[in-house]
């Protein structure tokens, strides 16, 4: 699976790393519907350190479809609020 880190680039996870990305993924929006800085900064942390250790990074000039968008590592709650869509997915930037 591709992994998009905002602001970093694209990783190539194998398809054993998707259960835990998927729990990660979990509880960082349950973490958002609670309104708990401190868990989804854990829990975001703890997504993008997976995903860079487990992963392997593709090449800049290669862009291909996510199938995971992940925020910076520096999001703040609010910001990924106004980001995130209760899918689980990236809202779309309005131009």
């Amino acid at each position: 699976m591709i992994v998009r880190i905002q602001g970093e680039g694209q990783y190539e996870v194998d398809e054993a790393g998707k259960g835990r990305l998927e729990e990660i993924d979990g509880r960082l929006f349950s973490a958002m519907e609670a309104g708990d800085a401190g868990s989804f900064q854990a829990a975001l942390q703890e997504a993008v350190g997976y995903v860079e250790d487990a992963g392997r990074p593709l090449p800049a000039e290669r862009l291909t479809a996510s199938d995971l968008i992940l925020p910076a590592r520096d999001t703040s709650l609010e910001e990924a609020k106004r980001l995130f869509s209760d899918e689980g997915y990236l809202k779309p930037v309005e131009a």
